[in-house]
């Protein structure tokens, strides 16, 4: 009796297992993969990261990926720095160069970028300052433009429009106001002459009658706004990590590129394959409307290339604000061996 209870439990255990195998339940799934994880912001400039772990193209590389979100650009490389995170994706500001000079980030694919045709960032004038004869992004000389803090990607919009038309930051009054809602207040009170905004914000201003859009950044001065990045340690030591991880991401690139960048002869955005679903998954991610979102879809490099000019012009802009040492090498904040 004792022997055949065993055996029924052996047996019963055995197809029990056997079944679950075959369920392919989450338990299963999860065992033997490799946990890291990235900090992102609750951007749609983030909406590749959010398709690859929506769609398993991480667990496909056999990386279980944890998200950890912040609140600024700068929080995100002192993450990766820290090792609170493995990776990291955001907006490229003079605090990221500065532990690249450390050897605390390295740059490994592109994000998103302003780029011809796609509305991200604009300048706009205040009313009063419109009147005045600020008509065109060249007449910011001499004016006054608020911007969140020196040494932001704002701060970095600017000195190029100044490379393109001929002035410095030096010839503008940047007014730095720590957040985008800070800066709105500055406009609509008259403290500035003019505001670089995202494009929610900028079309806002335009609606309400207290701005006018004057152009669009990535008409202006295309430039490299975000990268992927890791610590030269991560690469140096768990490469084949960063390998899946950038294998993951770049199928995400390659799908949102397909989804949401194309055009057509009017500018209008043309709907590509997924575009509803893929556009549910950033909204989710960011807790915004869809409409929201889809009025703000960043242009991505759909094979993760970075502008590898721009970058070093960012290096020397910002080195030669003071902002970076000036020792720092350009090219060696950049690690171009994951992409092609």
């Amino acid at each position: 009796m004792t022997v055949v209870r065993w055996s029924r439990r052996l047996v019963l255990g055995a197809m029990g297992a056997a079944a679950l195998a075959l369920a392919g339940t989450p338990a299963a799934e999860a065992q033997g993969l490799e946990k890291t994880s990235i900090g992102v912001l609750a951007l749609a400039s983030s909406g590749p990261i959010f398709i690859a772990k929506s769609k398993g193209y991480f667990e496909k590389e056999g990386l279980d990926v944890d998200l950890k979100m912040f609140t600024s650009a700068q929080q995100v490389p002192v993450a990766v720095a820290s090792g609170d995170v493995d990776f990291g994706v955001t907006g490229l500001t003079a605090g990221f160069y500065n532990l690249a000079a450390k050897g605390a980030v390295t740059m490994i694919a592109a994000q998103s970028r302003d780029e011809p045709g796609f509305q991200l960032s604009a300048y706009v004038a205040t009313k009063a300052a419109h009147d005045a004869g600020l008509t065109k992004p060249a007449d910011l000389k001499g004016k006054r433009i608020a911007i969140t803090t020196v040494g932001s990607t704002f701060h970095y919009m600017v000195g190029l429009l100044g490379q393109k038309h001929g002035f410095t930051v030096k010839d503008v009054t940047m007014v730095p106001m720590q957040d985008v809602p800070k800066m709105v207040a500055a406009f609509k009170g008259g403290q500035v002459d003019a505001v670089i905004a995202p494009v929610t914000v900028a079309r806002q201003l335009a609606t309400d009658g207290s701005g006018t859009i004057l152009g669009w950044v990535g008409d202006e001065t295309p430039w490299q706004l975000g990268a992927l990045f890791t610590s030269p340690k991560t690469v140096a030591q768990r490469r084949p990590l960063a390998e899946k991880f950038v294998r993951a991401y770049l199928t995400a690139l390659a799908e949102y590129h397909a989804a949401f960048n194309a055009k057509d002869a009017s500018g209008a955005v043309v709907k590509g394959p997924g575009y509803d679903a893929l556009l549910a998954i950033i909204a989710e991610a960011t807790k915004q409307p869809t409409e929201v979102v889809a009025a703000g879809l960043p242009y991505v490099e759909p094979q993760g290339r970075l502008l590898v000019d721009d970058i070093v012009n960012q290096v020397k802009f910002w080195q030669s604000e003071g902002q970076v040492d000036k020792a720092l090498d350009a090219r060696s904040v950049m690690d171009l061996t994951f992409v092609k």
